[in-house]
Order: structure tokens, then C-alpha cells, then sequence
């Protein structure tokens, strides 16, 4: 099964019609059976693994990524949107273990 033909099928598992799917995202009319043979941009492969909330390994290969790399991804994501994240990392980067695991203890204190 290629990536379209999993795009179809979620699609068909959410009840979603592939036309609206692209319309929805700002495709053209038919731009999936257009790739049927091609490739899709990484930007717009990631649009689709968004809307249809599942993610691009899935679309891409049929399986999840193996566990990490989507926790990295999404940290990854936390330090470039959040200011805050990039602070804790940068005060935090150059700590012992034991420094990190006090730190989050306190944290997790005050979440309380």
C-alpha cells in the first residue's frame, strides 16, 4: 500500500471524503490521484498527517515511527515555540542528573 492509498483508506475509515480533505487543506480537485505515482512534498505530507491526525511515518511507510523519535520530535517543537522551554533548556543543559531530577521534582511540586 502506497502513501495515497493510506490517505484513502483513513480517510474512508473517518468518513471523510477525500475532496473535502483536499479542499480543506488548499489542494486542488484530485491532487491524490495525481500523485499516484509520484511523491508528495514534505510540506504537504505533514498537512495531511495533521488533519488526519495520524503521523507521516504512518502515511509514509505503514507504521509508526520506532518510540523516541516522535518524543524528540515533539520536544524539538516545545523548544522552538515556547520561550520558556528554551529557557529551562539552556539554564539546564550543562546539569547533573541529579541537579535534573530535583529540578523536576520542584516542578512537579508546584504543578500540584
Amino acid at each position: 500500500m502506497n502513501c495515497v492509498e493510506r490517505i484513502k483508506a483513513i480517510c474512508k475509515e473517518q468518513k471523510l471524503p477525500i475532496s473535502r480533505l483536499e479542499k480543506e487543506l488548499g489542494f486542488a480537485n484530485g491532487y491524490f490521484n495525481q500523485l499516484r505515482k509520484g511523491t508528495m512534498p514534505a510540506d504537504r505530507l505533514r498537512k495531511v498527517a495533521n488533519k488526519l491526525q495520524v503521523s507521516e511515518d504512518f502515511l509514509l511507510y505503514g507504521e509508526e515511527a520506532p518510540t523516541g523519535k516522535d518524543e524528540l520530535a515533539e520536544y524539538l517543537e516545545h523548544l522552538r515555540n515556547r520561550p520558556e522551554m528554551r529557557m529551562l533548556f539552556r539554564v539546564s543543559k550543562d546539569a547533573t542528573k541529579e541537579d535534573v531530577e530535583q529540578a523536576v521534582k520542584i516542578i512537579e511540586a508546584l504543578r500540584k
